[in-house]
């Protein structure tokens, strides 16, 4: 295992403090919730740019503690991020790493991602109690599969190009 630099605790130690921010920001603001898991997932590609990979780990459970401790553990607007948000820019960073294809990999993640919103669905319904879109409910799992992939897919391809562009500042103000 190679020594950690002291430039990458210092980019996984940013990296979880605004990861950390813009979580709890987004989940005290619900208008915020979803900027805030996109912002959340920008600063955990910090240490991605230097293929930091357990800086970006520790960072992820660093943000997502400090997250649920500052919004007072409301774990249903954390899950999401958890389950998935936070830990895709780490999987396509490996999928990178791995030189994984594309047409592979896509499918297995958009699974990924039906099954953690189904879950994250199931865990806020089954605790909450019904809002009146028994429709919803009802069609859940085609609603996941058609609306959920189609999203999925747009927002990885957006995720890919923002690691793109994440790289290219980093690499500027990190030159090693």
């Amino acid at each position: 295992m190679k020594k950690i630099s002291a430039y990458e605790i210092a980019l996984s130690a940013v990296s979880c403090a605004i990861a950390a921010i813009a979580l709890t920001v987004g989940t005290l603001y619900t208008p915020l919730l979803f900027t805030g898991y996109l912002f959340a997932g920008f600063a955990l590609m910090i240490p991605l740019a230097k293929n930091c990979w357990w800086g970006d780990v520790l960072a992820f459970i660093g943000a997502s503690l400090i997250a649920l401790m500052f919004n007072g553990f409301n774990f249903f607007d954390t899950l999401p991020f958890i389950m998935f948000f936070g830990l895709h820019p780490l999987v396509n960073a490996l999928q990178l790493k791995f030189k994984v294809k594309r047409w592979i990999a896509a499918p297995v993640k958009a699974v990924w991602f039906d099954a953690s919103m189904y879950f994250v669905w199931r865990v806020v319904t089954g605790m909450a109690a019904p809002f009146g879109w028994e429709w919803v409910s009802r069609y859940i799992i085609p609603i996941l599969l058609i609306g959920g992939t189609a999203f999925f897919f747009l927002y990885d391809y957006m995720i890919f190009k923002c690691q793109v562009s994440v790289n290219q500042i980093i690499g500027r103000i990190i030159r090693k």
